[in-house]
């Protein structure tokens, strides 16, 4: 096992590690510099899965990006899942550890999906308290991701950025920004992405993700099941530009083609740093 990575040595561009590519990543390590999970994919005590893992942790850092612990619940925080994490944690000393800014279970029973929160100072404060558990339960800091929505409700007193940056500075969380859920709620709501992006002080941000998303006649959505589209690589300029060189994630989850269409996606992502960069120095 490789020596913990921080939040400040991982660095670059990353792929998801999905079982479509293990064998790839078995042959040889590809050209990224990093990979993320699905931390829930690997709660086991062993299999192939952890395995496949644990070898390619060897050679690259990890990123953990949990989708089923739903930290905005109202019932009580999901101890075992908590433990559970918290023993993958231990096992692969993962760079970053994230979840996302929802919930997902009541007392009726569990939902799986990514159920957006209403952006409330009584959520805010209900937030607060789950997210210093888990942190305190894992014994480091987490990131909290911004979520595509389909609603938005009466009684929000925050925009999602607000809500994040507040939920930052009084928890010291930090942001794991998805520059394609704030096109698809830009679309899907007419809020404004630049304008969310500028509600994040810079040093909050520690982790972006791109994907790409599907147009229907109900909504965009964010299916995360095809190549990132010039509108949401022109919002990652800017995020370059706002942020500074973020760990940058390309997430393709639906419809997954050969790693090569993947690693050409992280071409470009590298290239859009290189290009931000060298204007800003210009100027």
């Amino acid at each position: 096992m490789t020596e913990h990575v921080s939040l400040a040595e991982l660095s670059g561009v990353g792929i998801g590690l999905r079982h479509a590519h293990y064998a790839d990543f078995l042959e040889t390590i590809p050209p990224v510099d990093w990979v993320e999970v699905h931390s829930e994919n690997y709660f086991g005590d062993g299999g192939y899965d952890l395995h496949v893992l644990e070898k390619v942790r060897r050679d690259l850092p990890v990123s953990l990006h949990g989708v089923g612990l739903g930290p905005g619940s109202l019932t009580p925080l999901d101890t075992v899942h908590a433990g559970k994490l918290r023993r993958l944690v231990d096992r692969i000393v993962p760079a970053i550890v994230s979840e996302h800014l929802s919930w997902n279970a009541s007392t009726s029973g569990y939902i799986n999906d990514l159920l957006p929160l209403p952006l409330t100072g009584e959520a805010l404060d209900h937030l607060c308290n789950r997210v210093d558990a888990l942190q305190h339960a894992l014994a480091r800091p987490i990131l909290l991701e911004n979520v595509s929505t389909y609603i938005r409700f009466k009684e929000d007193q925050y925009s999602e950025a607000a809500f994040l940056a507040e939920l930052a500075n009084r928890t010291g969380c930090g942001v794991l920004l998805d520059i394609n859920n704030l096109y698809v709620n830009q679309r899907n709501h007419g809020e404004d992405a630049i304008r969310a992006m500028n509600e994040l002080a810079p040093q909050v941000v520690c982790e972006i993700h791109l994907a790409g998303h599907s147009v229907t006649d109900f909504a965009v959505i964010d299916d995360h099941g095809s190549r990132v589209t010039p509108e949401v690589w022109a919002l990652y300029k800017y995020a370059i530009r706002r942020f500074g060189q973020r760990p940058t994630l390309i997430e393709w989850d639906n419809d997954i083609p050969p790693l090569a269409v993947l690693l050409d996606e992280a071409d470009k992502a590298r290239a859009c740093g290189v290009t931000t960069s060298n204007a800003g120095a210009a100027r």
